[in-house]
């Protein structure tokens, strides 16, 4: 994979005027770079090997990956639609819609978790229904899960409301001529155009889903993920003992980014 080439890009050595801009995003990379170093640096194989096969970690792991793809597939099933409909469509109330899929990115996390339990915990009616008929809401995978949407769910929604909202309406206007229904236009038109926002914010969302801590802190503290593996380890032992997990969740990140950006050209940043 390599960093796109917009259309008209040009050379840096051949374009003075982008070496100020290039010298201070220098900086920035080189804060993004040295901390993950540093980190790096502090392990080997063989104590990453060590430490993911413990039965803790091994469980942490195994949530994670069960829950994060649960959590990506409900918010794109529902929020690529929603998206759709914040591109294409004015309504009333639009303006409250638009804020409430921005506010859980604004909320920290913690607040978060703490707004799912008044919604949803144990003794809650909703809460209570649930248990009723065998299901906890909290404490489980269910509160995971719960917990993840709430905090990711807004990246494939905001990015994949970008990606409609670039394509052209008229290609949807003669797809509609052409008799396909809206449905019919929306899967064979709108979704392919956008594709590539699209799956940017699946990445973004399955990412987020997988490292998110506070929310699921406050929800579903047991059974825990990767990231509440992590806090416990680092409580106990500091930061070597949290290395080996904290590394395959890093592995497992990159992977996908790998994945993806193999199956099609995305996060938009990467590209074959």
């Amino acid at each position: 994979m390599s960093l796109s080439k917009p259309t008209g890009a040009r050379r840096l050595g051949r374009t003075p005027e982008l070496l100020v801009p290039a010298v201070l995003g220098a900086f920035v990379l080189l804060y993004f770079a040295l901390p993950f170093a540093s980190f790096l640096s502090r392990t080997g194989v063989e104590h990453v090997a060590a430490g993911v096969s413990t039965p803790g970690a091994r469980v942490a792991i195994r949530n994670s990956l069960l829950t994060a793809p649960v959590t990506t597939a409900i918010a794109t099933g529902f929020g690529v639609p929603l998206a759709y409909v914040l591109a294409r469509a004015s309504f009333p109330g639009k303006r409250l819609v638009e804020a409430l899929v921005l506010l859980p990115l604004i909320v920290p996390p913690v607040v978060g978790g703490a707004m799912i339990l008044t919604a949803f915990g144990r003794f809650t009616p909703i809460g209570s229904a649930a248990a009723a008929v065998g299901v906890s809401l909290t404490d489980s995978l269910v509160g995971v899960v719960l917990a993840q949407l709430f905090v990711a769910a807004p990246f494939v929604i905001i990015t994949a409301r970008a990606g409609f909202g670039a394509v052209d309406e008229r290609l949807e206007q003669a797809s509609r001529s052409l008799g396909h229904g809206p449905i019919g236009t929306f899967w064979n038109v709108s979704v392919p155009m956008a594709r590539s926002a699209i799956a940017a914010g699946i990445v973004l969302t399955f990412v987020r889903a997988i490292g998110e801590f506070g929310a699921t802190m406050m929800v579903a503290y047991n059974p825990r993920t990767m990231p509440t593996e992590i806090w416990v380890e680092f409580v106990g032992g500091g930061i070597d003992a949290i290395t080996p997990i904290a590394v395959a969740l890093l592995a497992v990140a990159l992977a996908v980014l790998g994945v993806i950006g193999r199956l099609g050209r995305v996060p938009t940043v990467i590209e074959e």
